[in-house]
């Protein structure tokens, strides 16, 4: 019961002094739209994946390591700055960063090798800042768009494009936020850094995977996107933009790049093999 107490004591301290990022973290995962709305499973599968090691860091030696306190220093002071300022962002970088400096520091480099992967996968449940949301997708948007409009004219729709929008000679179609497709890579990215751990596969092979979001996503979006645009010339905007079609055609082509990450992975690790 002692062992107990003296581990509840510093996880209740270290509760009460991050819990408004702990409360800006859920906020911004239960959010309408929300990019993140996977923070949940992050830190369950984070915590899976060291239950499964339990055996081996048991029998692992441990070992004080002080060449990591000015990590744990740093960190401690990042989230004193964090505090005073209200930079939940920083201050959720710096509970990772306290963490995985903690363990090393606590247990020593041995324990630290065993859980590294599963405690960097914690950064994955942090959201971005709003601004640099804003910045990547208003890009992104507008990357999808063009990619679209220069594509429709070969199907015998010509199209303009203005900022987000595009223009067919019937119909006009607004690219949103969803279309950029950095909801749809920061799904891949997640699922990929959950695939490649303990695959026995080359670290290429793991890099292409994890990355390969990038180029799924964007992919799947300029589809959509291209798809809605010549749809609504055809038969209209309302009867498809403001139909069960637009929510649809997002679904749709997410399983499909989804579908076509497994088939990556799949050849991946069937080479290796």
């Amino acid at each position: 019961m002692r062992n107990y107490l003296k581990w509840m004591i510093p996880a209740g301290l270290l509760l009460y002094v991050y819990h408004p990022a702990f409360v800006w973290m859920y906020d911004r995962w239960t959010a309408r739209d929300s990019y993140y709305a996977h923070g949940f499973l992050i830190p369950l599968i984070a915590f899976y994946w060291i239950w499964k090691k339990k055996s081996e860091l048991a029998s692992t030696e441990r070992r004080a390591e002080w060449g990591a306190l000015p990590v744990v220093l740093a960190a401690v002071l990042m989230q004193a700055g964090s505090g005073i300022f209200r930079v939940y962002f920083a201050s959720s970088f710096s509970f990772v960063t306290l963490v995985l400096s903690g363990v090393f520091f606590l247990f020593g480099r041995r324990i630290f090798r065993v859980i590294w992967y599963p405690l960097t996968f914690l950064y994955l449940m942090i959201p971005l800042p709003l601004l640099v949301i804003s910045e990547v997708t208003l890009k992104l948007k507008f990357f999808v768009t063009e990619i679209a409009a220069f594509l429709l004219p070969y199907s015998g729709v010509q199209a303009v494009r203005e900022g987000s929008y595009i223009y067919t000679p019937h119909a006009v179609v607004l690219v949103g936020d969803p279309c950029s497709g950095l909801r749809s890579f920061l799904a891949f990215l997640c699922l990929g850094l959950i695939f490649v751990y303990g695959a026995k596969m080359p670290f290429w092979k793991k890099a292409l995977l994890v990355t390969a979001g990038i180029p799924l996503a964007i992919l799947s979006n300029v589809v959509r996107v291209f798809s809605l645009s010549f749809l609504s010339e055809i038969y209209g905007t309302e009867a498809i933009i403001e139909s069960w079609f637009h929510d649809f055609s997002g679904y749709a082509v997410f399983l499909a790049a989804f579908a076509a990450f497994l088939w990556l992975r799949k050849k991946l690790e069937a080479q290796n093999a």
